[in-house]
């Protein structure tokens, strides 16, 4: 007996229990994302209005990715609802690349994950962030092919209506964190620059100055050569001296922006510019325009939170006013590799109540339960730095046995177009009597080790009859004894010795 003629049997069309990650699971994402929620749903999405920040722990499998890709598609519905308070979404769930570059600028034992992580502070956390943030608002503005959109729409055309000071800020920011590879880093900014009608004469006026001064000092020696005898000449070092009086404004223009570029490439950490292609760029401004600006040239989050204030100012400019920054897949970068204590080391830098307190800014913190033990053990110090109590925690992404059949029976439902739609309930014979059913589903505690079991159960299931001598309900010897073994296994997961 095939699967599939079971499930056609029942009226479903393919099975809703085979993929495991919500990543990949199309089921999930074009059918359940808007009717199948965790009961604590609604104090992690909160208000997109007045963005919050919400701190969840979840064991593997219990839909933290699936609730950070609801968390998208509720607020792109808003966006489209709300023209006028759209919020800006950041997905930081890819940290390879910014802890790769961090590490890169470490030496010998340094190099050690450990160690490296043991240097990793909030402001690489604010770099990285900017770095996802202006990158993806720079794509939009120009329109870059096969960009990642934010759930906030960001109009080209509104781009180039931004005042001066607003032209500036952003091609800052893009100076400093734009990370696409697209195209060169000089093209991109100068294609920015131009969509956003930004000129500035008044920089080059050094470069002009020295120009000038050189054109003169050639006349002038071309003059006296032609003219006058070697005697009537004045020493060479006039001529130098001129050379070099035209051009010491330009000199000290470059001498200060590639000492500032020089500042921003050692202490961005997670960044992945050159001070010469950096520097040049910064010559396009003046240099009461640079003294002025606060740009990320020391080990510190002051600068960070101005920057950021300053991309949120754009934001707002462009109809975004909101921000929502969600974390996810922090056990997955290869230099982590799973360990809750390099886990820790990476996020507690970021649990900083002024960090995830700013105005008009949420951040969705979907964090692997076993941090909770190391939260559980800290000081008094890092509560009073945290607090906790304020950030709309959930100690633990639990799922009762009455909720994961629900989330089992809405997968039935989403490929099914029999009226009324077959249950699990359904599909599982009598003997097994709902108690008995309820228990096995508590058991399991989260939808990925759900549709594991359900799934397998099926293929059991399956392979214990003919085509010729089909059964159409799963008979309680086989559920018994498909949930013994998967039990068994889930034991083994939890304890760090099965693939699960």
């Amino acid at each position: 007996m095939k699967v599939e003629q079971f499930l056609e049997h029942h009226g479903i069309h393919s099975n809703p229990f085979a993929v495991e990650d919500a990543q990949t699971d199309t089921v999930f994402k074009s059918r359940c994302i808007d009717s199948t929620y965790h009961p604590a749903w609604q104090k992690v999405y909160g208000d997109p209005r007045d963005p919050s920040t919400s701190i969840v722990f979840g064991e593997k499998g219990a839909g933290k990715t699936a609730m950070r890709l609801q968390i998208v598609e509720h607020v792109a519905k808003h966006n489209a609802d709300h023209a006028d308070s759209r919020v800006y979404i950041i997905e930081y769930d890819d940290f390879n690349p910014y802890l790769d570059r961090f590490r890169d600028r470490m030496f010998g034992r340094n190099r050690y994950p450990e160690k490296a992580l043991k240097q990793w502070k909030l402001w690489d956390h604010m770099d990285s962030i900017l770095s996802i943030g202006v990158t993806q608002l720079i794509d939009q503005v120009l329109q870059t092919r096969n960009a990642k959109p934010s759930a906030c729409k960001i109009d080209p055309a509104e781009a180039s209506k931004l005042d001066r000071s607003q032209a500036r800020d952003l091609l800052l920011l893009a100076a400093c964190y734009d990370q696409s590879t697209a195209e060169t880093f000089k093209e991109r900014w100068q294609h920015l620059r131009s969509k956003l009608r930004f000129w500035n004469p008044k920089a080059w006026w050094q470069f002009a100055v020295g120009a000038g001064m050189t054109i003169v000092t050639l006349a002038l020696m071309f003059l006296m050569l032609s003219q006058g005898s070697a005697v009537s000449q004045p020493p060479w070092w006039i001529f130098l001296l001129m050379f070099v009086a035209g051009w010491s404004p330009w000199l000290w223009k470059a001498f200060r922006a590639t000492w500032k570029a020089w500042g921003i490439v050692k202490h961005v950490r997670t960044g992945n510019r050159e001070v010469f292609s950096l520097s040049r760029l910064l010559m396009n401004f003046t240099l009461p325009e640079l003294s002025s600006q606060p740009l990320p040239t020391h080990d510190r989050t002051d600068d960070r939170y101005e920057m950021l204030d300053k991309f949120f100012g754009v934001l707002r400019s462009l109809g975004c006013t909101g921000i929502v920054v969600i974390v996810d897949r922090v056990d997955e970068p290869h230099l982590i590799n799973g360990s809750p204590e390099l886990m820790r080391l990476l996020l507690w830098p970021m649990l900083d109540n002024k960090f995830l307190k700013q105005p008009g800014i949420g951040f969705k913190l979907l964090l692997p339960i076993e941090l909770t033990q190391f939260v559980d053990r800290e000081t008094k110090e890092f509560y009073q730095r945290a607090r906790l109590d304020k950030q709309n925690m959930i100690p633990s992404l639990q799922w009762s046995s009455e909720a994961l059949q629900d989330v089992a029976n809405a997968r039935l439902a989403a490929v099914t177009d029999k009226t009324p739609a077959p249950t699990l309930r359904d599909l599982i014979d009598s003997s097994v009597s709902d108690q008995r059913l309820l228990e096995a589903l508590r058991s399991l505690r989260v939808p990925r080790h759900l549709f594991k079991f359900l799934y397998r159960l099926m293929v059991a299931h399956a392979n214990a009859y003919t085509d010729q001598a089909p059964v159409w309900r799963v008979s309680s010897q086989t559920f018994d004894s498909t949930l013994a073994v998967y039990q068994r296994e889930q034991d083994a997961f939890d304890r760090g010795l099965g693939a699960g």
